[in-house]
């Protein structure tokens, strides 16, 4: 699993989101983010974190955070997730893998005795001067919101 630790400097990276945008962490300095790692779009799971992150945003955004989704997903997929959901954050598109392995959230999985590779569904809490906080490495789904802003991170 990821390498990362809580005190690392956080990689820097550039994608595009769903609407073709590029987005750079490096630009997000001086604000906190929420840098979220899921395994695909519009399924059952990513889609209960991606509505409790959406049904939060207001909250989060209050004290200063700024949410990005990454995925191995295309733009297109993205788009037709975040009309699909109303999501008001931008998900990044990674199908290269480029953000994915920087944060070393790829590896093996188990699923009914099956052993495959895929994406470890992990967030990673950024404060404003690119300073890993916390990383969560099996977020809550349902309360994914509620658990980040209990960390209690002042804007």
């Amino acid at each position: 699993m990821t390498h990362l630790k809580a005190g690392d400097q956080a990689p820097l990276f550039t994608a595009k989101d769903q609407n073709g945008n590029k987005v750079s962490l490096n630009d997000l300095k001086g604000k906190k983010v929420i840098l979220y790692f899921y395994p695909e779009d519009d399924t059952p799971t990513c889609t209960v974190q991606a509505c409790n992150l959406r049904d939060g945003e207001a909250r989060l955004k209050a004290q200063g955070f700024t949410i990005l989704g990454v995925s191995p997903n295309d733009e297109q997929s993205h788009l037709a997730f975040q009309k699909k959901f109303s999501l008001p954050f931008s998900l990044l598109a990674d199908p290269s893998h480029t953000i994915i392995d920087q944060y070393g959230v790829w590896g093996e999985k188990q699923l009914y005795g099956r052993h495959y590779m895929g994406l470890h569904r992990t967030t990673f809490i950024i404060d404003e001067q690119g300073i890993i906080r916390k990383i969560f490495l099996k977020p809550r789904n349902k309360q994914h919101a509620e658990d980040i802003l209990a960390l209690g991170l002042e804007p």
